[in-house]
């Protein structure tokens, strides 16, 4: 599959910390010869100095590769906070989220502790099958004891080729003795759509990443809705809370299943004439492979080009995400619902370079239909609903787009415009402990297939009194405030935007 890549694709990433990014419309890069460029021979003059210097001087012998290697990853990542140099396993990493499958065992975890922390089994993987639980902790891979590996390191020793076997080492609640299960590896895959009925007519829609299969999943999510509410839905919710984005050909494929056809769901503008695109709601737009693939959309139910719908969205919801919730707000097709979105609106380009590494060069903007301009703004909700089980640090620790180092500006920064006030953070966390980058704030959680090092929402130690917390990648209809609300605007009834403030008339889908 990875084959077909073509040598540039664009990616509409979101910004949760790992390696989340990933591949979208192929578009071949204007080649200029080298001869054609001015070349700064000054700057180069100093640059062959220093790596002389480095290769005589420094206190132990350093390879050459290396050296040229983080002088590319400098010259990369010193440009803004989603351009970088991709060396041989993180373009495998990127791969992975693509695609959405991967060899391993199928367990989201996070760090806490010392310890792996089980937060959720993947349904019919190998951890499921074996009774791996929510809440174990484990503490040996194989022979070797996690406690002083990094999240990365034990994800790495679980992922592996298929039929190959682990031993793991879980520590229980209400268990005396270690717990040990013998795993068979297999190829496991991620769910990126997920559905749930919460009462005849009215369903709701979690789209946690935009892959591969995204827009195929959605249609089967949205024909199994109709099934389990044979009179027809009166309403829909799109949850795009924590998503990170993914995949643009499949944001479009996402907004295109409510929007009228041709309908324009999404441009973007640079500097090159690939960067320039208009994208519409058609298959061409949308499916990869065009003329040769089977049109899942066209297949939806009528009816689901008009049924109200109310889209959730949260600081974490970004790039891909918020293009999807920018079309159909612009469209007047939903209601947005929640707290501002993240502001990640601009383009990577996917260069694939020699030995099976690449760089993710940023060279366009996203703008939603209407005009507007995500990048450092987001997306603002039509109806602000808060979620009451954030603590006032943890909503006061929210980074966003604007809040990152060298991020591109905004249209309301270039003009002046009220800018947005930048958090204070603790000592431990700074700003490139963000979402999408290396390093993850702590505590996190990890797709052992595709880690987003975000701290899942269910997660986060608790404090005595503190409400039950949700966890964002699973469908909680009794405990989610928002969720709840978004079902009160669908059915009219007062929607409260957070806990003692009452919104009495209702906005109409």
């Amino acid at each position: 599959m990875w084959k077909a890549l073509k040598p540039v694709s664009l990616v509409a990433v979101g910004t949760v910390a790992g390696v989340m990014l990933s591949l979208n419309f192929s578009a071949q890069a204007d080649r200029v010869s080298a001869a054609q460029l001015p070349l700064p021979v000054e700057d180069l003059r100093m640059f062959s100095e220093v790596f002389g210097k480095i290769k005589s001087d420094y206190v132990e012998n350093i390879d050459d590769k290396k050296l040229i290697k983080e002088a590319i990853n400098g010259m990369v990542s010193g440009l803004d906070p989603h351009s970088s140099f991709l060396d041989q396993e993180a373009f495998k990493e990127l791969q992975v989220g693509t695609q959405g499958e991967f060899g391993g065992l199928g367990i989201e975890v996070g760090m806490e502790d010392g310890f792996v922390k089980v937060i959720s089994p993947i349904d019919d993987s190998p951890a499921s099958r074996a009774g791996i639980k929510a809440g174990d902790f484990i503490i040996k891979l194989d022979d070797t004891a996690v406690r002083g590996m990094t999240l990365n390191d034990a994800v790495k020793r679980m992922r592996g080729k298929p039929k190959t076997p682990i031993t793991l080492t879980v520590v229980r609640k209400g268990t005396e003795q270690p717990l040990t299960f013998t795993l068979v590896r297999d190829t496991v895959k991620v769910k990126s759509v997920k559905m749930k009925t919460l009462e005849p007519g009215y369903a709701v829609i979690k789209v946690t990443q935009f892959q591969e299969q995204t827009g195929e999943s959605l249609a089967q999510a949205i024909h199994q809705a109709y099934k389990d509410s044979p009179q027809g839905l009166k309403g829909l919710v799109l949850d795009l809370r924590n998503d990170p984005g993914g995949l643009l050909n499949s944001a479009v494929a996402v907004s295109a299943a409510f929007l009228p056809k041709d309908a324009l769901v999404v441009y973007t503008d640079g500097r090159t004439e690939d960067a320039k695109m208009r994208l519409f709601a058609t298959r061409e737009n949308y499916l990869r492979g065009g003329a040769f693939r089977d049109d899942y959309l066209a297949k939806l139910p009528e009816a689901i080009k008009s049924v109200p719908i109310v889209v959730l969205v949260n600081q974490g919801t970004a790039s891909a995400s918020e293009i999807v919730a920018g079309a159909l707000q612009d469209h007047k097709r939903a209601i947005v619902m929640g707290t501002q979105s993240f502001g990640k609106g601009s383009v990577q380009s996917i260069v694939p370079l020699n030995n099976n590494t690449a760089i993710k060069l940023t060279t366009a903007r996203y703008f939603t239909p209407n005009g507007r301009s995500i990048q450092a703004k987001g997306i603002t909700p039509d109806i602000i609903v808060e979620d009451p089980t954030l603590t006032s640090a943890e909503q006061g620790l929210s980074l966003r787009e604007s809040d990152l180092q060298r991020h591109l500006l905004g249209d309301e920064e270039k003009t002046g415009a009220k800018a947005t006030p930048k958090p204070e953070l603790p000592a431990d966390i700074t700003p490139e402990s963000k979402p999408g980058s290396a390093t993850p704030a702590s505590p996190s959680s990890k797709l052992e297939s595709i880690g987003d090092g975000k701290a899942a929402a269910g997660e986060l130690p608790a404090k005595p009194g503190d409400k039950p917390r949700v966890n964002r990648r699973e469908i909680d209809d009794k405990n989610d405030f928002q969720l709840n609300q978004a079902l009160n605007q669908l059915k009219g009834v007062p929607v409260v935007a957070s806990v003692n403030t009452p919104i009495v008339n209702p906005a109409k889908p």
